[in-house]
C-alpha cells in the first residue's frame, strides 16, 4: 500500500467517527509490517475522559489481532494544519512503534506532514524505563 492509498483510508475512516460532542471527527489507518490495514475512529463518550483517538482504536485492533510491528500510521482531520495527535496517543504510539515508524498527518485540504516516531516523542517514556 502506498503512502496515498492509506491517506485516503485515514480521510475515510473519519466517516465513521462518533462524536455527538466535540463535532471532531478524526480516522486513522495503520499499516503493520506483515501489510494488514487497520483503520480506527474517535469514538466519545459523556464522560470525556473515556473517549478513545483514532489512533489508539487502530493499534488496539491490531494488538488484538495478534500484529505487533507497525511500518506507518497516517491521521486525518479538517484541521488548518496537518492534525497533531494528542499526547495519550504519543505515548502509546511510542510504545508499539520503533523509533523510525512513519506517521503521516494530514488535513482535508492536501496538506501533509511525514515524520517518525522519535521526532513526534523524543525521549519518550519505555517499558525499560519501569526496570
Amino acid at each position: 500500500m502506498n503512502q496515498e492509498d492509506l491517506l485516503k483510508e485515514a480521510i475515510n475512516s473519519r466517516n465513521k467517527a462518533y462524536v455527538p460532542y466535540s463535532k471532531f471527527p478524526v480516522g486513522a489507518a495503520l499499516l503493520t509490517k506483515s501489510g494488514k490495514l487497520y483503520t480506527g475512529c474517535n469514538i466519545e463518550n459523556a464522560a470525556y475522559p473515556v473517549t478513545c483517538c483514532a489512533e489508539r482504536v487502530a493499534i488496539f485492533k491490531a494488538i488484538e489481532d495478534g500484529e505487533f510491528t507497525f511500518a506507518e500510521l497516517a491521521v486525518a482531520a479538517d484541521t488548518q494544519r496537518p492534525v497533531p495527535p494528542c499526547g495519550s496517543c504519543r505515548q502509546v504510539m511510542s510504545e508499539f512503534f520503533d523509533s523510525t515508524t512513519k506517521i503521516h498527518l494530514t488535513n482535508l485540504h492536501n496538506n501533509t506532514k511525514t515524520i517518525t516516531m522519535e521526532e513526534l516523542l523524543p525521549f519518550s517514556f519505555q517499558p525499560s524505563d519501569l526496570t
